[in-house]
């Protein structure tokens, strides 16, 4: 069954939770649904990739399950384990029985099956929004545990075999582009590029999250926050820290934005202090 009938009704239901979706991102999580297929979402941190998982999971209704990659991320913490205890208690249990081969029968069952998100979102008789978050940071290996689901919906599992999906999740992996995916975990999605939005676009936002900031002020904080971007910073401020700004300035009660307005509250934007100083040096 599919959840979306185009691309507008895309757009149209993510705006109504604050999500402000362009045509790219509206066209690509309407043929994912009917294709079938995961975004892949790459781009520069703090641009709405996180956020558009969350949005579909809220349009949807369905439960959002994520995953928070990290360097160091295995197959124990992102598809599955066994339950060790509960196995070493059942097989004490089983202390008179001779026939190791109906003990680990026994105690190879989805009884003592831990699953993680990943099985877990394959498992659930619900309909599921899989969120893989910042899918870069994990090695090669453990990116390769994702082919299998990606392209099969299902899970193998030597001791039960294969696990495969009620219903297909809805999956968003984001990248913030820190090493290259590989060839074949890309081919399993459509891909979608996400930059920093144009000073238009980032002011409907402004204007969608903070409804209390006026047209006005929000074209104001759009065009400064372009402005610091374009030099050459080593975090160049997010959207989501042009949101903190413009709630800091709304709070101020700042109604017209100045440079020293601007150097005063720069620690909401930016996170490096070379970037600070870098910036409070520039004309604004």
């Amino acid at each position: 069954m599919e959840r979306f009938q185009s691309p507008s009704e895309v757009r149209q239901r993510l705006a109504a939770v604050g999500y402000l979706a362009d045509e790219d991102v509206a066209m690509t999580v309407y043929l994912a649904d009917r294709l079938e297929k995961p975004i892949l979402c790459e781009g520069p941190a703090g641009v709405g990739k996180t956020a558009l998982g969350k949005g579909l999971a809220a349009i949807t209704g369905h439960t959002l399950m994520r995953l928070q990659c990290y360097e160091g991320l295995d197959e124990a913490k992102a598809l599955y384990e066994w339950n060790y205890k509960k196995q070493l208690l059942r097989i004490q249990a089983d202390a008179e029985q001779r026939d190791w081969r109906k003990v680990e029968q026994d105690i190879f069952t989805e009884d003592f099956l831990l699953a993680r998100p990943l099985l877990a979102a394959i498992r659930s008789p619900e309909p599921v929004v899989l969120l893989i978050d910042e899918v870069d940071r994990v090695e090669v290996e453990t990116e390769a545990l994702l082919l299998e689901i990606l392209s099969e919906w299902q899970v193998s599992i030597p001791e039960l075999g294969t696990l495969t999906a009620n219903r297909p999740p809805l999956v968003v992996l984001t990248s913030n582009n820190t090493r290259e995916l590989s060839e074949a975990l890309k081919r399993r999605c459509l891909f979608l590029h996400m930059d920093y939005p144009d000073v238009e676009r980032e002011k409907q936002i402004v204007r969608a999250r903070i409804p209390e900031v006026d047209a006005t002020l929000a074209e104001q904080i759009a065009r400064v926050v372009r402005t610091i971007r374009a030099l050459d910073l080593k975090k160049p401020p997010s959207v989501s820290e042009t949101l903190d700004w413009a709630r800091t300035l709304l709070l101020l009660g700042v109604e017209r934005i100045d440079s020293d307005v601007t150097r005063k509250t720069l620690a909401l934007l930016l996170k490096y202090q070379q970037d600070i100083d870098k910036v409070s040096r520039s004309p604004l």
